[in-house]
C-alpha cells in the first residue's frame, strides 16, 4: 500500500472475511487494474473476478503456481518477485492526488468508496499521532482490518511517529493479550466487541507497566466495560474515539475526561473543527441536538463515482455556519455526518442516533439494505426488512423479519454463503403474511423495529412471546 502511493497509484484495500461477489462489486466499482492476493484467496475469487472488466495483473504474495495457467487469458498472473523487478512509470505526487479508496457500507444498498488523498492520510497521522502523544518507542498493536480507517490508521500513526506497528491476524481474544505481552505493545486501539471480550479475560501480569494507553473506536464503550479495564490497567490512559470513514477521524475525549463524562465522544481532534448545525446551517445552542459536520484538512475527497452520494454527505459549508467565509469563490467543503449530537456548555459532544437506517455492529457500519437484497435474491423470501436492535456485546444486533414459504434455518444457511460474520442477522423472524408498509408505500422499516421485543435487553418479555 506504501509502495502504491509513492509510486502515484492509488491502493484500496479489502477485507479477507468479504465473499467472493462483495470482493467483485469494489473491485469492479473503481476500476481495479492489479489484485495483491494469495494463491488460495485467487482461486476462491476466480469465477467473481470475471466481472472486473478493467483488471490486468493478479499478483499472488506466494508465487504463481499453476495458477497462471487455470486463468482467463484476460488477465495475467504474476508472483511477488516479477512485481518487484518490474518497472512502472510514475507520475509526480502532490497533496491532493487521491492515494486510497477505502469502503464503507452505504446507507441504501451496495458500499460506497471513500476517496482519501496524501494529505487527508498525512494530515490525519499527524493529528492523531499528536494527542496519543505516539513517539519513536512505542508499539502498536494493530488487530484491526486495515480495509477499516481506524484499522489503516494504525500504520500511518506508526509511521508518522517512528513507532513499530506490530500487524496481527488474531484468532481468539486470548491471542490479543499474549501479543500484548510478547509484543510489550504500548498502544492498543479496537472496537467494543473486542474490548468486551477483553476485558472478560483474565490479564497476564506486568501488561499495565507498557501499555501506556488503550482507544476505543467504531461505536460507544460500555460503561461496564470500560470500568473493567480501568480496573485492570490502572496506569493505562483511556481515549474514547470517534470518527467518519469520509473524514478519517473526528473527536477524541482526553483521558482526563473520562471520568467527568464517560460517555461523551469529546472535542474535536488537532487540525480540525466540529460543528453542531440545524437544518438551516445555523449553529446549535448547548444541548440542543444537530447535525455533526466535520471541517478540515481530513476532510475527504468524496464517494468514488457517485456523484449523488458525494452531493448528499460533502457539501459547502453554510453561511450561517462558524468558520464560513462568503467571500470565497471557491465554497469550503464539509462532511454532514448524519449523525445527531449535542454540545455541553463546555464544548464536550454527546452521540445521539444516527439520521439514516445503518446498522452499527461489532464496529461495522451494516447498510440494512444490503442485507435484504442479499437474502432476497436468494428467492426464499418475498418480502424482507432488516434492522438493529441494541446488544449488549456489538453495540447493535442485526434482526431480519421477512415473508415466504421457508424456515428461520434456510435463511440462515443462505446468510451464511452470502454474507460475512459480521452481517449475519441475529434474529430471523418468518411471517405468513405482508409486512407493514409506510404512507409511501415502502416497508415500514421502523414501525417493525418499534414492535420488535429485543430479546437482548428484555430476555424476559422475549421468553414470554
Amino acid at each position: 500500500m506504501f509502495g502504491t502511493a509513492a509510486a502515484g497509484g492509488v491502493f484500496v484495500p479489502v477485507n479477507p472475511l468479504l465473499k467472493s461477489e462483495q470482493v467483485a462489486y469494489i473491485l469492479a466499482d473503481c476500476d481495479v487494474r492489479v489484485l495483491v492476493t494469495s494463491r488460495d484467496r485467487h482461486h476462491g475469487l476466480r469465477d467473481a473476478l470475471a466481472s472486473c472488466p478493467d483488471l490486468t495483473t493478479v499478483v499472488l504474495i506466494d508465487g504463481p503456481g499453476d495458477e497462471a495457467e487455470a486463468v482467463p487469458t484476460r488477465y495475467r498472473v504474476i508472483g511477488w518477485d516479477a512485481l518487484l523487478d518490474a518497472r512502472a512509470a510514475t507520475h509526480r505526487v502532490v497533496d491532493t492526488d487521491m492515494t486510497s479508496i477505502l469502503y464503507t457500507s452505504g446507507s441504501t444498498g451496495k458500499p460506497k468508496g471513500v476517496v482519501l488523498s496524501h494529505r487527508n492520510m498525512v494530515a490525519g497521522a499527524k493529528s492523531v499521532a499528536s494527542y496519543l502523544e505516539n513517539r519513536p518507542g512505542d508499539r502498536l498493536l494493530a488487530v484491526l482490518p486495515l480495509s477499516f480507517d481506524a484499522g489503516f490508521s494504525q500504520l500511518t500513526t506508526a509511521f508518522a511517529s517512528g513507532a513499530v506497528a506490530v500487524l496481527m491476524n488474531y484468532l481468539l481474544p486470548r491471542d490479543v493479550l499474549n501479543a500484548l505481552s510478547s509484543e510489550r505493545i504500548t498502544g492498543l486501539t479496537a472496537v467494543p466487541p473486542l474490548y468486551i471480550q477483553l476485558a472478560a479475560l483474565d490479564w497476564p501480569d506486568g501488561i499495565t507497566t507498557h501499555l501506556r494507553y488503550f482507544a476505543n473506536t467504531g461505536g460507544r464503550m460500555p460503561r461496564a466495560t470500560l470500568d473493567a479495564l480501568r480496573a485492570r490497567l490502572p496506569r493505562t490512559k483511556p481515549f474514547l474515539m470517534y470518527g467518519l470513514t469520509e473524514a478519517f477521524r473526528s473527536t477524541y475525549l482526553p483521558p482526563g475526561e473520562v471520568d467527568r463524562r464517560p460517555d461523551s465522544i469529546g472535542k474535536a481532534i488537532p487540525n480540525a473543527e466540529i460543528l453542531v448545525l440545524r437544518d438551516d446551517g445555523s449553529e446549535c445552542a448547548a444541548d440542543e441536538p444537530g447535525e455533526l459536520v466535520h471541517r478540515g484538512a481530513l476532510v475527504g475527497m468524496g464517494y468514488w463515482n457517485d456523484s449523488a452520494k458525494t452531493a448528499e454527505r460533502y457539501r459547502p459549508l453554510p453561511r450561517a455556519a462558524d468558520g464560513a467565509t462568503g467571500g470565497l469563490v471557491l465554497p469550503e467543503i464539509a462532511v454532514f455526518s448524519g449523525d445527531t449530537v449535542r454540545r455541553d456548555a463546555d464544548g464536550y459532544l454527546y452521540f445521539i442516533g444516527r439520521r439514516d437506517e445503518m446498522i452499527k455492529t461489532s464496529g461495522y457500519r451494516v447498510s440494512p439494505t444490503e442485507i435484504e437484497e442479499a437474502i432476497h435474491a436468494t428467492g426464499l423470501v418475498s418480502e424482507i426488512a432488516a434492522f438493529g436492535v441494541e446488544h449488549p456485546m456489538l453495540g447493535q444486533a442485526i434482526v431480519v423479519i421477512a415473508m415466504g414459504e421457508t424456515d428461520a434455518a434456510a435463511v440462515k444457511r443462505a446468510c451464511q454463503r452470502a454474507l460475512p460474520a459480521w452481517m449475519q442477522p441475529a434474529v430471523i423472524e418468518l411471517r405468513d403474511s405482508a409486512l407493514p408498509r409506510n404512507p409511501n408505500g415502502k416497508i415500514d422499516r421502523k414501525k417493525l423495529s418499534t414492535e420488535f421485543v429485543n430479546p437482548f435487553t428484555a430476555p424476559m418479555a422475549a421468553a414470554a412471546r
